[in-house]
């Protein structure tokens, strides 16, 4: 989500007649956008944009720009009176702080009209070269912004706000403009994606909308993220098993297999609700890959619970778990009401031993693989291997001196690994 309300400002700043650099030093305007999903990466989101209070000094006309789940959808005061070198705080998913502030005068009138304006874009670690129009390949749109579940871990409904579906017209328009800048694939976003809609009376589903995209002419892939078990229908199992050019990869947390530790964590479903949703996905699309979120060591987890979500794991064979260990958020409820009670070294153990597993599961699944011919949309150049993706979200290495930017190509597969596959042209 942070990725795509980056490329929504550096589209906004590019309008605005401004040239994206990479090189801070250059920069006329400095936007950093955080993430504070957990306290260490607040911490550095922190640490960031203090580390730009020597460059505003040095050159007060720099126009600095604080914007994401740091600033939160609550306002910026707290952070107005210890970041006074900071000219302009954003809620997320929202450029026009940003861009009223630039077109009042005041900025531009002390610069050279005919002088190159240049932005940079940052989070709390990288320079983030993302809003180059007309190099984007894949290109991420956000239809939900918002949370309304509140599972007890996490922070985004207070940091940005309640559940909204974007119009349908709107994220049409912005799919059809994406498609015209030569993107090929379009990633739809929400914090819980299969409940677009559910918040408009008579306002079509994320199903509908999968059906509407899907006719737009130069869009190849359509993928969507990041799903929630209580609300995958039959329906949208439907789309996406008819529709071709909805990629048959789906993200579904999990988060952890135990009844109470998922009761604890207010997720709405139990160990068999998710077995038997993984099931019923794989009968109707039998080549899908699924991928899962699990936190381990959430208060009052013990080693039997922890067990459980092992043998899930171990049992269903999912594409891709993005692990965690569970630490204190301020402004959570686990926080506020739950004792954070597994020791460190308990929740390290528990992580190794879920990678270990994941890490077998991967080689089984990638091995098969081996030999057959894939379809790859290639992205970008990493040294001299050209990188993309196969419609299950596999990461795909060819090294070639040919330019494979942008091409959907027929390839075959003649090396596998946990993480990645190699293949050859045809």
């Amino acid at each position: 989500m942070n990725v795509a309300d980056s490329q929504r400002v550096g589209s906004s700043l590019e309008h605005l007649g401004y040239a994206l650099t990479k090189e801070i030093e250059e920069a006329d305007v400095i936007v950093l956008n955080t993430c504070v999903v957990r306290q260490s990466a607040e911490d550095k989101a922190y640490g960031r944009v203090t580390s730009l209070a020597p460059l505003k000094k040095k050159n007060p006309n720099l126009v600095i720009n604080l914007m994401g789940c740091m600033v939160g959808v609550r306002g910026a005061e707290k952070l107005r009176e210890k970041l006074s070198f900071v000219d302009v705080f954003s809620p997320p998913s929202d450029p026009s702080p940003l861009i009223s502030y630039l077109t009042q005068g005041e900025v531009r009138s002390q610069e050279d009209a005919e002088t190159t304006r240049r932005f940079l874009l940052m989070d709390s670690e990288l320079i983030l070269p993302v809003a180059e129009r007309g190099k984007l390949i894949s290109a991420y749109v956000p239809i939900v912004y918002g949370c309304s579940h509140a599972c007890t871990f996490c922070i985004i409904p207070s940091k940005r706000g309640g559940e909204r579906s974007r119009p349908v017209g709107d994220v049409v328009a912005e799919v059809r403009s994406l498609a015209g800048q030569g993107v090929k694939e379009v990633t739809l976003l929400g914090q819980i994606v299969d409940r677009y809609g559910k918040d408009i009376p008579d306002g079509p589903n994320l199903a509908a909308l999968l059906r509407l995209i899907h006719e737009i002419e130069g869009i190849e892939r359509i993928r969507f993220l990041t799903s929630h078990p209580s609300y995958f229908g039959d329906d949208l199992i439907q789309a996406i098993a008819e529709l071709p050019r909805v990629m048959p990869h789906i993200e579904l947390p999990i988060q952890a297999g135990d009844d109470q530790v998922l009761l604890n964590m207010k997720r709405g479903y139990t160990q068999q609700d998710y077995r038997s949703l993984v099931q019923k996905i794989r009968r109707q699309i039998p080549n899908c890959s699924i991928a899962t979120d699990i936190i381990v060591g959430f208060p009052g987890e013990t080693e039997q619970q922890f067990m459980e979500t092992y043998r899930v794991l171990s049992d269903l064979k999912l594409d891709v778990a993005h692990l965690a260990r569970y630490s204190l958020r301020e402004g959570t409820v686990a926080t506020r009401r739950m004792e954070d009670n597994v020791p460190e070294e308990d929740k390290l153990r528990r992580l190794h031993m879920l990678d270990d597993l994941q890490e077998g599961i991967l080689a089984e699944i990638n091995q098969k693989y081996f030999g057959e011919t894939v379809q790859v949309l290639f992205e970008e150049k990493v040294k001299t291997r050209w990188r993309g993706r196969t419609p299950t979200n596999k990461i795909v290495f060819v090294e070639t001196d040919q330019n494979l930017r942008g091409q959907l190509l027929n390839v075959r597969i003649i090396a596998t690994g946990p993480w990645s596959m190699q293949a050859a042209l045809k």
